[in-house]
């Protein structure tokens, strides 16, 4: 979630995304005698350089060692992967303010070049489609922030006491390589060494914490796929909390200047999860919990996985909507950008359903002042399943007219199929990616309807849809 956007990227010093010169760097370029090389993107309308081709990763094993006073992070990145083709050389999303030291391709030493945000590898042999294979990129230097079409701040943003790290849409490539299209899931291994002033959080389940030397290592093992935007290692003076609350492990880090305000933020989190594995299907991670930093410059929260994040303590409607992405946009994520309806418009649905639970707001009340706008305003002129470009990613339509869109559907369908649908979305499409046309599809499907007419006018086509 980040309409919650307060600031301009004007309060930051910001990363460039323009291409910078290639940089060479390893070993001179070996012969490739066989293969071809895999594409520099995935091919994403909205961010075409994001992610890249020729090969999927399976697991990410991240060493990183953090020092705040200088803004200085090492690191360590082993990467477990399969080639899709037969492969001369593949791209690492990385940005070029991080200087790669080395890299090795199954042990071998590759070479490679750095330049924007790529960092393209030569391995010592063509990789045979199918095969899979292990680099190892050792790296270090200052992570700098991007700024995003829309204005607002994503990647490794310092704070006062450490890093709040939140990456959607295009962050992850301001510290660490990979294949950071949203499609291209793995699971992940963070091993974060911090001054012991510190603690570092990140997502999945703590597996170990080992004091040496003034320093603190943190290891968080997140055995569930996971899209590179979601993943966070966030860093900071917290008090960390770590304890089974109901069916539920239940993690969580809090600013100690916000430490009163955060009382019984833990338990906060089964009623939530409940109510919506009732109504969703079971909660889709080994645990829960969240982070809650003192970033008021930042202005937004993020569901990043199993621990989402917030720069103040978060009111019911919002912890409700980002406890709501772990099903809708964590475990069910879109295929393309443009579809971020299918995160956001299912998240503020949930916040609807969780309000009505409460006895606060009905459902209907919230879609009535929604749809109360008047039909000349910029609201209705966005189709909420392609808002245009990236700099809409995160304006009202695609949260507002998406969870309209679900309760047209619901008052078409009736309860007894709406529910069905979500439910199988959830359960149909866990830990993978899909699209708009599978929700109209399985919508169709589970409700025997034709919904045609109702898609259209609420998806597609700009203008008020009359009821």
């Amino acid at each position: 979630m980040k309409r919650l956007l307060a600031l301009t990227a004007a309060a930051f010093i910001s990363l460039p995304l323009t291409p910078a010169p290639a940089i060479a760097t390893g070993t001179d370029p070996a012969i490739q005698s066989h293969g071809t090389p895999g594409a520099p993107g995935a091919g994403d309308p909205y961010f075409p350089d994001q992610g890249n081709g020729g090969y999927d990763a399976g697991h990410y094993d991240l060493s990183l060692d953090y020092e705040p006073s200088s803004g200085r992070l090492s690191g360590v990145a082993r990467i477990s992967a399969r080639a899709t083709q037969e492969l001369s050389r593949f791209n690492l999303d990385l940005v070029s303010t991080l200087s790669v030291r080395s890299v090795t391709v199954d042990g071998r030493t590759a070479s490679y070049t750095q330049g924007g945000s790529e960092l393209v590898v030569t391995p010592a042999r063509a990789l045979g489609a199918g095969r899979g294979f292990s680099v190892v990129i050792r790296y270090d230097g200052r992570p700098v922030h991007v700024v995003d079409p829309d204005g607002s701040v994503d990647g490794w943003i310092k704070t006062s006491d450490g890093v709040y790290n939140a990456n959607e849409p295009q962050g992850a490539m301001t510290w660490f390589p990979g294949n950071h299209h949203m499609t291209d899931k793995a699971t992940h291994r963070f091993t974060v060494t911090v001054p012991s002033t510190r603690v570092a959080v990140a997502n999945g389940d703590l597996v170990a914490k080992v004091p040496k030397g003034g320093r603190t290592t943190y290891v968080w093992d997140s055995r569930e796929p996971m899209a590179s935007y979601l993943a966070t290692v966030s860093i900071g003076k917290f008090e960390l909390a770590d304890s089974r609350i109901g069916g539920y492990r239940v993690t969580t880090a809090v600013d100690p200047k916000l430490a009163g305000d955060a009382a019984g933020f833990p338990d906060r989190h089964p009623p939530v999860l409940d109510y919506f594995s009732s109504i969703f299907g079971p909660y889709p991670f080994s645990s829960t919990g969240g982070i809650v930093d003192h970033a008021p410059e930042v202005g937004y929260a993020l569901e990043t996985q199993t621990r989402p994040i917030y720069p103040r303590v978060p009111s019911e409607s919002l912890l409700a909507h980002e406890l709501a992405h772990q099903w809708f946009g964590d475990s069910v994520t879109p295929t393309l950008w443009r579809d971020i309806w299918l995160n956001e418009g299912f998240a503020t649905y949930a916040e609807w359903l969780w309000a009505d639970k409460l006895g606060t707001r009905t459902v209907q009340a919230a879609f009535d002042q929604a749809y109360a706008t008047a039909a000349e305003d910029e609201f209705w002129q966005t189709p909420t399943a392609d808002p245009g470009g990236p700099e809409n990613l995160f304006h009202d339509p695609v949260y507002d007219r998406g969870a309209m869109t679900l309760h047209v559907l619901r008052r078409e369908v009736g309860d007894d199929a709406f529910f069905a649908i979500l439910r199988a979305w959830a359960g149909e499409h866990k830990y993978g990616n899909a699209d708009t046309a599978a929700f109209i599809a399985l919508s169709e499907r589970v409700s025997g309807r034709q919904l045609d007419a109702l898609f259209d006018a609420w998806l597609f086509k700009p203008g008020k849809p009359s009821l």
